[in-house]
């Protein structure tokens, strides 16, 4: 199982971070994703550009300070956690991601692919909030 660990610093409030991360019916700067499906206060489903489906079960919901879900593909399974703090000029977003690789060969391969997603999200993040 490889685990990767993230804190950002935002120039924006804890609630404008919050917001953005967790309203999943507007996720157009997310620029891996073509959609999200909600199926109810507790699931949904990613659906990336290239058709791969991740669902998604919310393991814990704490406005505006933590949020966390159990997530699982046909590749891996694993969690999410972040936790959204208030510091001197904005806010900082911790993400914890813990992921385990289906197949034996894809092991090697977990813990540069966890670095590039969380680099990529954290990017598209940045970008939303600067607008």
């Amino acid at each position: 199982m490889a685990v990767s660990k993230v804190a950002v610093h935002f120039s924006c409030s804890v609630e404008q971070v919050w917001n953005t991360v967790t309203d999943l019916t507007h996720t157009a700067w997310r620029s891996d994703l073509a959609r999200v499906e909600i199926l109810d206060s507790t699931h949904f489903v990613e659906h990336t550009k290239s058709g791969y489906t991740t669902s998604f079960t919310v393991t814990a919901c704490e406005p505006p300070r933590f949020w966390a879900f159990a997530m699982e593909n046909g590749n891996m399974s694993g969690a999410w956690e972040g936790s959204f703090e208030a510091e001197v000029g904005g806010t900082r977003l911790t993400c914890t991601e813990t992921v385990a690789g289906k197949h034996w060969w894809m092991r090697p391969f977990i813990p540069g692919y966890l670095k590039r997603q969380q680099k990529r999200y954290l990017d598209d993040l940045r970008k939303e909030l600067l607008k």
